[in-house]
């Protein structure tokens, strides 16, 4: 399980003409990949660490600032880009298996009381963000 965690001072995710998720004040954007070799085991960990690691200003967590976070699933995080013009996507999740680990994060987050916007799993999306700083870091479990 993989996630770029940028720190944002405000983002929206858009579908059409539909905003589907927006983070109105400072909090982490959160573009989360799921392996082929993921389980559900890696959801709670994952949940932890965006909700624990000291990301924002002044080193605080999202846990101690009661930031909200905005999670989009992201299946191109596992492209391979090691051979040829085209990247392989053979080691990103399936969509069945994907969505409901991406749920579980996003349950687990919701579990210790963070506020979680979501993107829509499989949709075209625009997603809008203004860095804050710039400030991005990948987070592996």
């Amino acid at each position: 399980m993989k996630a770029v965690v940028t720190r944002v001072t405000e983002a929206t995710v858009t579908v059409g003409d539909e905003v589907v998720g927006t983070l109105d004040k400072p909090g982490l954007l959160v573009l989360l990949g799921i392996h082929a070799d993921d389980t559900s085991d890696k959801a709670d960990t994952m949940a932890r660490k965006l909700h624990e690691m000291r990301l924002l200003r002044d080193e605080e967590s999202c846990a101690t600032a009661d930031a909200p976070l905005l999670v989009v699933s992201q299946f191109t995080l596992y492209g391979d880009t090691r051979k040829g013009r085209r990247p392989s996507w053979t080691a990103a999740a399936r969509p069945e298996q994907a969505e409901p680990l991406v749920g579980a994060v996003v349950a687990a987050l919701r579990d210790r009381g963070a506020r979680v916007e979501t993107g829509r799993f499989g949709a075209m999306m625009q997603v809008h963000s203004v860095n804050d700083g710039p400030f991005t870091v990948l987070v592996e479990v």
